[in-house]
């Protein structure tokens, strides 16, 4: 190790005494000057790329940008998605003109009062006016973006609307699992990350009667189109993120702290695979936080359909209860009848049959 570090500090040195040398040979060459008028070797040719570099600049800028517009996402399939995209272009255009403009001037400026014989260059050695228009101007703009975009993010991430409809989605490694609130009532069930095990995969608590209708889907996840959806976002073991790019949905999720996403889908997949021309177009659900070897398999498909279909595929859904019946003994007594209903017969055992009876809480056959 100190054998490393002589050497690191061998080479500084070396390196030291290089620059020594070549600044003390600038300096006899400036000395050796025979007026301060003298025009510096290839001024000139200085000068003019600074114009041949602005140019090509500008050309392979402008170039970069209409061949890589292929490429950008497409309208956004919601509506907070399209305020978003305008907010971006909008600042894109605030930044834009002044990037140009300021540039524009850096090289022209190079090339103009490039070094000329017995040209004295002049100043000001203050100028109040000035510096309070490029101090108020700037700070205008910048309060304008930050107001606009404070005030998407605040609508983005206040309470969902009543008629929402409640998913919850946690990340774990490596792959989403997706819960819905049911048919019955829209309100999904308690969880506690201590009842997580092989099949519990998001610990559903079934002490709480809101979490008998609840049921899972690892392989993708359903929303209704033109219809609120909150999305309520959790993980169970490191640091994921959802991103769902033709909506602009992006929230991270993070292990012991909640988070939520609303937002209002507006294109249903048969519009996308129509408005693109693409008949095995997919929305996608991704991860975009490297969360492990398997980050890149983190993804799922989204389906957003009509309302009639959403619920009919709803309705096709087998509950947690009825997936694994077994959890019923988890369920407290004085709920077991309600519970009843979401286990199939042939699961349900004589002393479960009799609290059925004796409970009124009919046939147990599933809602679905």
């Amino acid at each position: 190790m100190y054998i490393i570090i002589a050497l690191v500090a061998l080479v500084f040195l070396v390196l030291t005494g290089v620059v020594i040398s070549r600044l003390q040979n600038v300096l006899k060459s400036v000395n050796k000057s025979d007026s301060p008028d003298a025009e510096p070797s290839g001024n000139k040719w200085n000068g003019a790329m600074f114009i041949v570099i602005l140019i090509v600049g500008a050309v392979s800028i402008t170039w970069s940008y209409l061949h890589a517009r292929e490429f950008f996402l497409p309208e956004a399939s919601s509506i907070h998605g399209r305020r978003t995209d305008d907010l971006f272009w909008f600042s894109m255009g605030i930044l834009t003109i002044p990037f140009i403009i300021v540039n524009f001037l850096i090289f022209f400026f190079a090339w103009k009062y490039q070094h000329k014989k017995n040209h004295r260059a002049s100043f000001y050695p203050d100028n109040h006016k000035l510096e309070l228009i490029w101090t108020i101007v700037p700070a205008i703009v910048m309060a304008l973006l930050v107001f606009t975009g404070w005030k998407a993010w605040s609508d983005i991430t206040s309470d969902a609307p009543r008629d929402a409809e409640v998913i919850e989605i946690t990340g774990k490694q490596f792959n989403w699992i997706v819960r819905y609130a049911g048919v019955s009532d829209n309100k999904l069930g308690d969880y506690n990350y201590k009842l997580i095990d092989s099949q519990n995969e998001v610990g559903i608590d079934l002490s709480d009667e809101n979490s008998f209708d609840d049921f899972t889907n690892p392989s993708e996840m359903h929303i209704p189109v033109n219809r609120p959806v909150l999305l309520k976002i959790r993980a169970r073991d490191v640091l994921h993120s959802v991103f769902i790019p033709h909506m602009r949905v992006k929230m991270d999720a993070v292990p012991g702290m909640p988070t939520k996403f609303w937002f209002v889908p507006d294109k249903t997949t048969a519009d996308m695979r129509a408005e693109t021309g693409n008949p095995n177009f997919d929305y996608e659900i991704a991860c975009t936080e490297v969360c492990g070897q398997g980050h890149f398999s983190m993804k799922i498909r989204l389906i957003v359909e009509d309302e009639a279909s959403y619920k009919k595929w709803c309705a096709e859904q087998a509950t947690f209860l009825q997936t694994y019946p077994e959890y019923l003994a988890k369920v407290p007594e004085n709920l077991k009848a309600k519970a009843m209903k979401y286990v199939p017969a042939e699961a349900a055992t004589p002393a479960d049959s009799s609290a059925t009876s004796t409970g009124g809480a009919g046939s147990s056959t599933s809602l679905r």
